[in-house]
């Protein structure tokens, strides 16, 4: 098989993991099959990041909270935090994928929940109850996460309860066998 061109990486900046996209069609499952890959990928032993790709805009906190106050009193960031983990929201008139995934360079992989129109190599889920047809644009895509039957070209189709299949694919596809491989020998890598 044809590796995707890592090319797409260099927007990114140096030392940048692969991003995936699970992409499809509002309603398709995209959200199910992210959760179930990331899981599945974790198991396997790889470090992976999530991002969400939202359309619209979104609120970031409960209102109510003292980062919600610092907020709506014009901070242009506030950043809430603990002992295990932390939360950053910035207000800017653009934001980048490039500044969002920048966070995550310690990652194996990120996968990106959403993204049909990204450069990025892509599974696209393809649901009959909601659209016949792929719908991603640009970027290689791996396979469909599909219940349609193909005419036998395109993108292998693969069922959309086969994670394990999904993942295997996408280890393979994205070069992240060697990772997978030495988390097993040194859990600590």
């Amino acid at each position: 098989m044809n590796q995707p061109s890592l090319k797409v990486y260099e927007t990114l900046g140096p030392g940048q993991p692969p991003v995936l996209a699970v992409c499809g069609a509002k309603n398709s499952g995209k959200t199910t099959l992210a959760v179930n890959l990331v899981r599945r990928l974790v198991e396997a032993g790889l470090k992976v990041a999530a991002i969400k790709r939202d359309g619209h805009d979104f609120e970031p906190d409960v209102p109510g909270t003292d980062s919600f106050r610092l907020r709506q009193a014009g901070a242009a960031g506030v950043a809430v935090f603990s002992p295990r983990r932390f939360l950053v929201t910035v207000e800017r008139p653009e934001t980048t994928f490039a500044e969002t995934a920048a966070w995550f360079s310690w990652a194996d992989l990120i996968v990106l929940e959403g993204g049909k129109n990204s450069p990025f190599p892509k599974i696209e889920v393809v649901r009959a109850a909601i659209s016949e047809r792929p719908v991603a644009t640009g970027g290689l895509v791996l396979a469909l996460a599909t219940d349609v039957p193909g005419d036998g070209t395109g993108p292998p189709r693969l069922a959309l309860d086969d994670v394990q299949g999904l993942m295997e694919l996408v280890i393979d596809r994205l070069g992240l066998r060697a990772k997978t491989a030495r988390r097993a020998q040194d859990p600590g890598a």
